[in-house]
C-alpha cells in the first residue's frame, strides 16, 4: 500500500509546480516561518521583529492575517516565544525549537550525503488509540521526515538503520507503551523494490526531481540579489525539505530521471551557500534586530 499522505502531497505537487512561482507545493503559513526562523535567525540572531516577519510572509503571498495566526499557533506549541520592548514585537526561537530544528537540519544536510546499509530495515509498530489522535498525527509526520513510509496502518519502514532515531521520537512524544521499534533484515536474498514501490511513490518522486531542477537550474547565485536573492534561497530550501519525507533513500530504485535525484541534491547545497550572504543581508535589513519607533 502506498503511503497515500506522501502520494497526495506528490500528486498536488506536480499540478501547481508551473504556476505557483516556484514551489513544488503551496507552503503552509507555519512551515515556512519555521523554514525562516531556521535559515535566517537560528544561530544568528537572539530576536526577529514581527513586522518585518509579517512584510517576508506578504512577499510569498500570505496576508496579515494569516502570519499572525501562524505565529500564535507557533507559540502554543512551544517553539517561537513572544518578547514586548516597548510598542515593539518580537519573537525568538524556544528550547524546544533549537532542538527540532537542529534535528531537521541534521536530516537536511545530510540527505543523500550518507550510505545507508541496504540489508537492514527499521520497521516501527504502533496501536495508539484513538484518543491519542495527537500523537498519532505528530508520530506519522515526524516519522516521515525521519524516511520512513507506511505500507499499511500503525507500520512505517525505513530503508538502513533508523532506530536510534525512532526510539528518541517515540520517547519524546511519550508513546512509548504503544510502540515498537525493530532492526530486521530481509531474508533469503529478497529484494526491497517491491516493498519501496508499494510504499512511496517513486514514479512521483522523479517528477518532483526533474521540476526541482528545471526550476532552479539555470540559477548563478553571483548575478542575484536582495529580495530576489532571499526569496530564491527560501524557496531553494524549503522545496528542498519535501524530499527527505518522500525518498526513501534506496539506491536503484529510481527510473530513467534517478540522475535528477544526484542533480537536485548538488544543486541545493550550491544554492543554499551561494545565495546565503546577500538573502541573510535582505532578512537582516527587514526583521532582524531593534525597531525603536515602528509597530510590530
Amino acid at each position: 500500500m502506498v503511503d497515500h499522505a506522501g502520494a497526495t502531497r506528490l500528486a498536488e505537487a506536480s499540478d501547481v509546480v508551473e504556476t505557483a512561482g516556484g514551489w513544488l507545493a503551496e507552503p503552509q503559513p507555519q512551515d515556512l516561518v519555521l523554514t525562516l526562523l531556521a535559515d535566517n535567525v537560528r544561530r544568528r540572531l537572539d530576536l526577529v521583529w514581527s513586522g518585518g516577519l509579517v512584510q517576508i510572509l506578504e512577499l510569498f503571498g500570505f496576508s496579515i492575517g494569516a502570519s499572525r495566526v501562524a505565529f500564535s499557533r507557533l507559540a502554543r506549541r512551544r517553539l517561537i516565544a513572544r518578547v514586548k520592548e516597548g510598542r515593539q514585537v518580537y519573537y525568538q526561537l524556544t528550547e524546544r525549537a533549537e532542538r527540532v530544528l537542529s534535528e531537521g537540519d541534521e536530516r537536511i544536510f545530510g540527505f543523500g550525503r550518507q550510505q545507508l546499509d541496504p540489508s537492514t530495515v527499521t520497521i516501527v509498530w504502533h496501536n495508539l488509540p484513538e484518543d491519542r489522535r495527537l500523537e498519532r498525527g505528530r508520530l506519522a509526520r515526524r516519522l516521515r521526515f525521519l524516511g520512513f513510509g507506511s505500507p499499511q496502518d500503525g507500520t512505517w519502514v525505513a530503508v538502513g538503520k533508523r532506530d536510534v532515531q525512532a526510539l528518541r521520537l517515540i520517547d519524546e512524544l511519550d508513546v512509548r507503551g504503544f510502540a515498537t521499534v525493530l532492526c530486521a533484515q530481509p531474508a533469503g536474498g529478497s529484494d526491497l523494490s517491491a516493498l519501496v514501490t508499494g510504499t512511496w511513490d517513486v514514479e512521483g518522486l522523479e517528477t518532483l526531481y526533474t521540476r526541482f531542477v528545471a526550476m532552479f537550474g539555470g540559477v548563478d547565485p553571483e548575478e542575484v540579489t536582495g529580495c530576489d536573492a532571499f526569496r530564491l534561497r527560501t524557496q531553494v530550501i524549503h522545496n528542498f525539505r519535501q524530499f527527505v519525507a518522500l525518498d526513501p533513500e534506496l539506491d536503484g530504485v529510481l527510473g530513467p530521471h534517478h540522475e535528477d535525484r544526484h542533480r537536485a541534491i548538488e544543486l541545493f547545497h550550491h544554492l543554499y551557500a551561494g545565495l546565503a550572504p546577500a538573502a541573510l543581508a535582505y532578512f537582516d535589513q527587514v526583521a532582524g534586530g531593534h525597531r525603536p519607533g515602528e509597530d510590530g
